[in-house]
């Protein structure tokens, strides 16, 4: 193997590849402050990660789709003095994107059907033949399928890679089509998981179909989920629509102590005390009367009686049936509403997806107005709903990690959820007379769990005010100091030093340099 001669003295290189990202730190590299591109929680974590890593003077780098209309850049109207700026390749920029015109005049980082593919394909083409030897990193952090095909690249090249589970969405290519996008497979094919065991080269070619989710597992040197739970879940086999390969994947790392679980963290800005979009803002010990006032604003803006007595039931994620679990509260929402009719109890819907309808048909069907309102997403809304409910419904039939439990505690609002994955690890039942707990999960996942879990809310509800003013300040303390950056970013640091096999001071404080793998020819 060649040797560097006169290894300078730096710190490991890490390059962060993902698809979306909602923020990066200024002086990262040039327009830093207007890269952001969200769809949903690896955007936040993949913030939160670069930006604790960079703080702490980490010689990290990024490489994300170039979003030319998400990131408000229209190149057509720069002047010269500008456009030379801002197509410049400065020598102190750690941001790396992935030039492709299928990225510039998007309005969302995912599609519908069947451009998604070939999206993943156009940026991992841009990752593994120019980032990557641009960057030259000792340490490649990949996230989810559309970065599944590089770990087998940086095995190829002797790079350690680290592959982070946020879902299990998966597709499939054959490498002739791969290929045909730009990215040369026959480098690295023998690293890929394929449908069916390989015989050659040239016989699975263009009919065994690479599965990216499973590759990424297959070829990096160690994996996470966005769970401690989740990741228990996928190795028991829980849910039977994990595919058996991705599963028997994540077993072999398990089991050889490459697979661990960390928990994401929601963004910095989700803070009662700061955030903009409140009417009033609060900390734990002001929570109440402020909690009011956001509720009487968030009633009037979403067409809710105004009632500031009202138990108000919270619906902040997507309304998909597959994994949300929307149609558990659809099943029994009249029913809890006639239930409580004399608690003036409310719902609210800020989201969107294919089961947004059935509500609105119960609303209109039942005359609920007043009483249920159901909106489209929008975040000025949707934090104010954080900041004005009392309860937050995340009733998923699985959930890798899942964020909208991690910031209603921070807002003081109660989450009832199915007791799975990320939720299981986040949500504890509520004890008033042990003061612990900070919410309201259920075992059984269906309706009449749902029901349970919502009448344990309201008898808390129905608990003196000083009362529950006392759990709900402690609740928010404790969800402000467990979720956030700090402790999430830390478990990732760990993982890097584990594949570095070098500690944190050198890390983060120089010293010699491994020797570059990407430099140096590999393993």
């Amino acid at each position: 193997m060649p040797q560097m001669k006169n290894a300078e003295k730096r710190k490991p290189r890490i390059l962060i590849v993902t698809p979306e990202i909602t923020y990066l730190p200024a002086g990262m590299g040039n327009m830093a402050d207007k890269l952001s591109a969200k769809a949903g929680g690896l955007a936040d974590v993949s913030a939160s990660l670069v930006a604790r890593l960079f703080q702490l003077g980490a010689d990290v780098h990024v490489a994300l789709p170039h979003y030319r209309r998400m990131f408000h850049v229209d190149v057509g109207r720069l002047i010269a003095d500008e456009l030379r700026t801002y197509q410049a390749h400065l020598p102190d920029s750690r941001i790396h994107l992935a030039e492709d015109r299928c990225f510039y005049y998007r309005d969302t980082v995912y599609s519908q059907g069947d451009e998604n593919p070939h999206l993943a394909l156009a940026f991992q083409r841009e990752v593994i033949n120019n980032i990557i030897p641009t960057v030259q990193p000792d340490l490649i952090h990949c996230n989810d399928w559309m970065t599944g095909l590089i770990p087998a690249a940086a095995r190829r090249l002797g790079i350690p890679c680290l592959f982070t589970i946020h879902n299990i969405h998966t597709v499939h290519r054959c490498l002739g089509e791969i290929e045909y996008a730009g990215i040369d497979a026959a480098e690295f094919w023998k690293n890929l998981f394929y449908s069916r065991p390989p015989y050659d080269y040239f016989e699975s070619r263009d009919t065994n179909p690479v599965d990216f989710l499973t590759s990424g597992v297959f070829a990096s040197h160690f994996i996470n989920s966005v769970s401690p739970t989740f990741l228990e879940e996928i190795v028991r086999g829980w849910f039977d629509f994990i595919p058996g390969q991705f599963r028997n994947e994540v077993i072999a790392k398990y089991n050889a102590g490459c697979a661990s679980g960390i928990l994401n963290a929601p963004d910095d800005s989700y803070n009662p005390e700061t955030d903009a979009n409140l009417k009033v803002n609060y900390n734990a010990q002001t929570h109440h009367a402020a909690k009011i006032s956001n509720k009487m604003q968030f009633q009037e803006k979403v067409g809710l009686f105004k009632n500031p007595d009202a138990p108000l039931f919270f619906w902040p994620s997507r309304l998909d049936p597959v994994q949300k679990g929307p149609q558990l509260l659809t099943e029994i929402l009249y029913k809890i509403l006639e239930k409580y009719r004399d608690d003036n109890i409310q719902f609210a819907v800020v989201a969107n997806g294919p089961y947004q309808q059935a509500f609105r048909d119960i609303l209109g069907f039942h005359n609920l107005y007043g009483r249920l309102a159901v909106v489209d997403f929008d975040e000025h809304i949707s934090r104010l709903g954080y900041a004005s409910s009392d309860f937050t419904l995340m009733p998923s039939l699985f959930e890798p990690c899942g964020l909208p439990q991690m910031v209603a505690p921070i807002y003081g609002s109660l989450t009832i959820a199915h007791d799975t994955g990320g939720l299981h690890d986040t949500v504890e039942m509520l004890d008033v007379a042990n003061n612990t707990g900070n919410g309201f999960p259920f075992k059984f996942y269906d309706s009449e769990g749902l029901e349970w879990a919502i009448d344990r809310a309201m008898d808390f509800y129905r608990l003196p005010t000083d009362v529950r003013e006392a759990q709900i300040a402690r609740i928010m303390v404790d969800a402000k100091q467990r979720f956030n950056h700090e402790a999430c970013a830390a478990e990732y640091i760990k993982i890097y030093e584990a594949m570095l096999q070098r500690p944190l001071t050198e890390l983060f404080d120089g010293g010699d340099a491994n020797q570059n793998p990407y430099t140096n020819g590999g393993n």
